[in-house]
């Protein structure tokens, strides 16, 4: 017989990876949202859920619950397949530890997938998640890292995650770039999407006295920062990367592909051009029109961008601010690397005398 767990116990089982977490609710639902490491085996499809769901609220609770163990029995052989290629235990999952997930979970068993299932569903998971935003406190500093748009500053991140150095990457947590060209050819996350990644990631942060971030405002895309990590950001150390434009506009070419996206980048810049000096306007748009992109990206960036991000660069205070002069993404990456040794081996230091 399956077993019911807390989402304690479920936490607990996912830090050792000794199960497989499955989503059974249909792939909309999936998609919108589920826990971080899930897969999908639902038990209905979009259709069959809406059909069941119509005959509980228009006829009755027997009616569904006959239309859908006929739904599912032409599909079990298939269904309990899906699970037995799994080859581990699992913990299954559904809205509220309902139906949907007890008759998974029953029907696995009884096919010798021995399974557990979370007790009040991903709902419950939720609520956790939106627990540990509200109470989460990180004793870690920022170092936070700055430049102007094009700097690369999420690759410099990433590739430090990589090293193993401590990083909060949510450009990619939120899949967005931070612009109002940022959703080009990506699909952003939701916000219970960004959350769920966040608190994980925050969890997993290595020991550290420090860790990276990118200077983000309130808002990526169309997900909102959590206030203690903006709170954590305007408290820490910025730096600032300096890089050459002719660099910054061939990663923005690289990281966009403005000619497979052109009319999204021409519908972006519909949003921001009337906060740009006109004829400097008139001539990115003219640009983008002839599908001069360098061009383009380059009266973005000294019209429009740098601008921007010289305004905000005036809300630090001096002795928060270090400033790293490179030449390339290469030379930040080394420089960054540094700059959080040095801040490190000091703090190791400090707490030792």
């Amino acid at each position: 017989m399956f077993q019911d767990i807390t989402i304690e116990r479920l936490l607990e089982l996912r830090e050792k990876k000794e199960f497989s977490l499955v989503d059974v609710r249909s792939p909309s639902e999936f998609n919108e949202h589920t826990i971080p490491g899930s897969v999908n085996i639902p038990l209905f499809t979009d259709e069959e859920r809406a059909e069941v769901g119509t005959l509980y609220k228009q006829v009755s609770v027997e009616a569904a619950k006959a239309r859908g163990l006929e739904i599912v029995s032409a599909k079990l052989p298939a269904f309990i397949q899906s699970f037995q290629e799994l080859s581990r235990d699992v913990v299954v999952f559904c809205w509220r530890g309902g139906m949907r997930s007890k008759t998974a979970a029953t029907v696995i068993d009884l096919m010798g997938v021995h399974s557990y299932r979370l007790q009040g569903g991903f709902r419950t998971y939720r609520q956790w998640v939106i627990h540990q935003l509200d109470t989460m406190e990180m004793a870690q500093e920022a170092i936070v890292l700055n430049g102007y748009t094009g700097s690369n500053k999420t690759v410099i991140l990433q590739h430090l995650k990589q090293e193993g150095l401590p990083v909060l990457d949510l450009e990619g947590m939120a899949n967005h770039r931070g612009s109002i060209f940022g959703q080009i050819g990506l699909k952003p996350h939701n916000q219970k999407t960004f959350d769920s990644l966040l608190v994980g990631e925050i969890e997993k942060l290595p020991a550290s006295p420090y860790f990276l971030m990118e200077g983000e405002s309130k808002r990526i895309g169309k997900v909102l920062l959590p206030n203690f990590l903006l709170k954590k950001k305007e408290a820490g150390l910025q730096l600032f990367i300096h890089m050459p434009i002719e660099e910054r506009v061939q990663h923005i070419l690289t990281d966009y592909s403005p000619a497979n996206h052109h009319d999204e980048c021409v519908e972006a810049f519909q949003l921001i051009k009337r906060r740009i000096h006109t004829p400097a306007a008139a001539k990115i748009e003219e640009s983008l029109q002839t599908r001069n992109y360098a061009e383009a990206v380059e009266l973005l960036l000294t019209y429009y961008y740098d601008p921007l991000y010289e305004r905000t660069a005036l809300q630090y205070k001096d002795e928060q601010t270090i400033d790293l002069y490179v030449q390339n993404t290469e030379d930040a990456i080394i420089k960054v690397r540094e700059f959080w040794q040095k801040k490190s081996r000091t703090s190791a230091k400090s707490e030792v005398n």
